[in-house]
């Protein structure tokens, strides 16, 4: 599946949250120029995922996957975006020299929607060098540089037309995105990069009707958390989010019930599509982003109580919570 592909699946019901008013701020800097993305080309790679057909992640992503990503450091750790790695059982890299090389799974994190893989192989490898995305304003220039099948560099240049909250319809919440235009096809996992050269962010989505916009995942979140996934493979030093695996969409009703993941503990619970939730553990539930601060407050393994309006009538679901990653399988099993 490719990256437009993937946009077709996790567009369905996202939904961001207005943006908080800045203050006023010096001019803006300039774009990013040609001289500047040619720096950044070298370290920019394409990614090509095959997943077995028996894993969960099929029926939504596919079994074939493929984006862009960028390499932080000369050892050839590579970040990128994590629905493409999800279930993985072989990673193909392509280089800007035309080599074609394996990599391998490092470690994801499914709260940022960040994945890093490392390439097979001696380095030093060429890098992109991270920034500081927590100093990224609205209106910044950016550009997005990613790798298309043909592994030709697509770069947009363009500007960070807002910073806000974003919620997804399978339970994911950033609590900071970089909302950037010109869009560029090329999107899944491609780096955004600054007038520097630098990585300020992973990009994940295309979002709305045309002329679309991307979503990019600021860079400051795989900097807080990159040590444990190298290690680790996952975030170990907080714990894991409680995971009911509910696609959700906001609606003149309420918050609507659109489906749900397949190996997710939601099926087969109950629920059914078109229900409306309207309880949680006896709390009512406002919006989407309410419904998933109420589930993320409890802990991994809890029964909840879901109360739903089906119809004309209300009905008390209960379903008990697990951890989402523990439901994919570690590349190579």
């Amino acid at each position: 599946m490719n990256a437009a592909t993937i946009a077709l699946v996790v567009a369905l019901a996202v939904r961001a949250t207005p943006a908080v008013a800045e203050q006023s701020q010096p001019p803006l800097p300039g774009p990013v120029t040609s001289a500047d993305v040619e720096r950044v080309g070298p370290g920019v790679v394409g990614i090509d995922t095959t997943i077995p057909l028996d894993r969960p992640s099929v029926l939504t992503l596919g079994p074939l996957r493929s984006g862009s990503g960028a390499i932080v450091d000369a050892d050839g750790y590579v970040v990128t975006v994590g629905y493409l790695l999800t279930d993985a059982e072989r990673i193909q890299v392509r280089l800007r020299d035309g080599r074609v090389i394996p990599a391998r799974f490092v470690g994801q994190d499914y709260e940022s929607g960040i994945g890093v893989i490392k390439l097979e192989g001696a380095g030093p490898w060429p890098h992109v060098p991270l920034g500081d995305s927590s100093a990224v304003r609205t209106g910044d220039p950016a550009a997005i540089v990613g790798v298309t099948g043909e592994n030709e560099l697509s770069t947009t240049q363009g500007r960070i037309r807002d910073i806000r909250r974003f919620t997804g319809y399978w339970e994911y919440l950033l609590e900071r995105a970089f909302i950037v235009t010109p869009p560029n096809p090329s999107f899944g996992g491609s780096p955004l990069v600054n007038a520097r050269g630098e990585i300020i962010g992973v990009t994940s989505l295309r979002l709305g009707d045309p002329p679309n916009a991307n979503l990019a995942i600021p860079i400051e979140y795989f900097r807080a958390v990159g040590d444990e996934l190298f290690k680790e493979g996952r975030v170990t030093s907080r714990p894991p989010r409680p995971w009911l695996g509910l696609y959700t969409v906001e609606t003149p009703r309420g918050l609507a019930i659109a489906g749900a993941a397949p190996a997710g503990p939601a099926v087969g619970a109950g629920f059914a599509r078109g229900d409306v939730i309207v309880r949680f553990n006896g709390e009512k539930v406002e919006s989407q982003e309410d419904f998933y601060r109420k589930l993320w407050r409890t802990r991994t393994g809890d029964e909840v109580n879901v109360v739903v309006l089906r119809e004309a009538g209300f009905q008390v679901i209960s379903v008990r919570t697990m951890d989402r990653q523990s439901v994919v399988r570690p590349p190579g099993n």
